[in-house]
């Protein structure tokens, strides 16, 4: 049963807001209506860049200065950025007991895959950070991303982070899942046609099964450890289902985190309703398991 925030919450989405036919102004407008512009009077952010890339540590008073995460920020690949997600690396920050560090990537359909991968990798290669002590992790179409940052950095025989967890995350552009044929209820935030539309601005040309772009496709064997945490309304979370089966196949240690009755982006909502603090905790409980 849903909490009564949720409820409430809820109540003010009666339908999907997003249409596929919708131009990019108007893509973006409504990106930056759902996601918040602040954070607290103790959190820290020091903007900076780091090869060539926007870029900000976030921390606040619960960080441990030794244990990082590499966030990789959603907003459908073609809008939001840093300032959109203080809130969100605010609640990573806290939760994990983590400095959190977000790359801002070129936005698509401007800069087009494998681009923004070239530019994480470029982030990751020069920031410094200890693979041990960092966590990469991504909420929607970051939390795809940052997997398929795993899957490149493997491929290269390079030291990989101590775990990935994917809030949400995009992981396939054909959207074949059972969630996105078959819808379980209203999703507020997504809509399987209007997230083939978002990676097709990403892709442009590229191939739509390419496992750097549709990780749904990503040979698992030797990632670190897995969390994915979707809800069951979520349109993607059958992404997150078949690949946990497939990395699990594969030897990968996976926790399956599925939400009854919440949507898509749920870890965001953090601070709103319980069911998001309680996913949350299960994240950065995951996280200190790995970088205790």
């Amino acid at each position: 049963m849903r909490s009564p925030e949720l409820e409430k919450f809820l109540a003010n989405f009666p339908q999907c807001m997003m249409d596929a036919e919708d131009p990019l102004e108007a893509v973006r407008a409504k990106m930056l209506a759902i996601h918040p512009r602040d954070h607290g009077p103790d959190t820290v952010v020091e903007r900076c860049e780091i090869a060539g890339v926007e870029c900000a540590w976030m921390s606040t008073p619960k960080t441990d200065e030794s244990r990082s995460v590499f966030f990789v920020h959603g907003g459908a690949f073609v809008s939001t950025g840093i300032t959109e997600y203080m809130t969100y690396g605010q609640s990573v920050a806290n939760f994990c007991g983590a400095k959190v560090l977000v790359p801002a990537y070129s936005l698509a359909p401007e800069v087009q895959h494998p681009s923004q991968l070239d530019e994480l990798v470029a982030v990751w290669d020069a920031a410094g950070l200890d693979p041990e002590r960092t966590a990469f992790m991504g909420d929607s179409c970051g939390g795809g991303m940052a997997l398929a940052l795993l899957g490149r950095l493997r491929d290269a025989g390079r030291p990989l982070p101590a775990c990935y967890a994917g809030l949400t995350p995009w992981l396939d552009a054909e959207q074949l899942g059972d969630a996105a044929q078959k819808s379980r209820g209203v999703d507020p935030f997504v809509n399987a046609d209007w997230i083939r539309a978002r990676f097709r601005d990403y892709a442009g040309s590229g191939s739509l099964d390419a496992p750097d772009l549709s990780p749904i496709h990503l040979d698992a064997k030797g990632l670190p450890p897995l969390y994915l945490g979707v809800g069951t309304i979520d349109t993607v979370c059958d992404d997150s289902t078949r690949f946990a089966s497939h990395a699990a196949q594969a030897g990968v240690q996976v926790l399956l985190d599925v939400v009854g009755g919440h949507i898509h982006g749920l870890h965001g909502l953090a601070g709103m309703c319980p069911e998001s603090d309680q996913a949350m905790e299960r994240v950065g409980t995951f996280v200190r398991t790995y970088i205790p």
